[in-house]
């Protein structure tokens, strides 16, 4: 690796902790249009980028490289498509969590309404359910 070949290098070094790297898609976008790195070179290097430094949304910052640098697009896309995979599998997940959390607590307040139903007091409800009072005056029976 040559001494051009690392200005992009010593340009992230530096600046890797800055608290938004989408400030740097400039310089990075011009030291990568030069054409000192192989894409495999350029592919590790936005690698460590978006694992060491921070960005408000990666996938943004890697679509705007491909936009201004051309000649590595297959690669950046490539690290852009991973990126928006990633985004939706969180969300899949997120939504999983989500879902279970409410049928649980619906499933509570159904064995609530059936204990009140039952003539069973409302302390010993929320102690055997986890409930607040207010969650129990909800309850329709």
């Amino acid at each position: 690796m040559n001494h051009r070949s690392m200005a992009a290098l010593t340009l992230l070094q530096k600046h890797i902790y800055q608290r938004d790297m989408a400030t740097l898609t400039d310089r990075l976008a011009m030291l990568l249009m030069e054409d000192y790195l192989s894409s495999p070179q350029v592919t590790a290097l936005i690698h460590y980028l978006l694992q060491a430094g921070e960005s408000a949304d990666s996938e943004a910052f890697v679509r705007k490289l491909v936009q201004r640098v051309p000649q590595h697009g297959d690669a950046l896309m490539t690290i852009a498509q991973q990126l928006e995979q990633k985004g939706i599998e969180k969300g899949r997940m997120e939504g999983l969590v989500e879902g279970r959390n409410e049928g649980e607590r619906e499933a509570t307040l159904k064995i609530a309404c059936t204990m009140l139903q039952n003539g069973l007091d409302r302390d010993t409800i929320m102690k055997m359910t986890g409930l607040s009072a207010g969650d129990l005056a909800q309850i329709r029976h």
